[in-house]
């Protein structure tokens, strides 16, 4: 997961510190020379994810996001407050990691 906004002293919704994260929900499947195209296009789709995750629940790694990727702009506060900016900011992050 990749940490897109981090709220150190919380919100109005959630009084505690917490992050925004985007990430890879589930990932693609190994592929063999077998598979018709069909089997192989659908074995290398990803399922990405986009939620809030508090603090305590968090555990840093030492692993780094490119520069080119920039996460600051993968998804905003006002996306994260309707389903339908979800679904936009999931088909936006599903297009930067596959």
């Amino acid at each position: 997961a990749i940490v897109v906004k981090v709220f150190d002293d919380g919100s109005r919704a959630r009084p505690f510190g917490h992050c925004l994260v985007a990430g890879v929900d589930k990932a693609p499947l190994k592929v063999t020379k077998r598979m018709s195209k069909k089997k192989i296009t659908k074995r290398q789709k990803i399922k990405p994810f986009v939620k809030y995750a508090n603090y305590n629940h968090v555990m840093p790694t030492r692993y780094q996001v490119p520069t080119e990727m920039q996460p600051g702009t993968m998804v905003t506060d006002q996306q994260m407050d309707s389903p339908d900016g979800r679904i936009e900011a999931k088909k936006y992050v599903k297009k930067l990691l596959q």
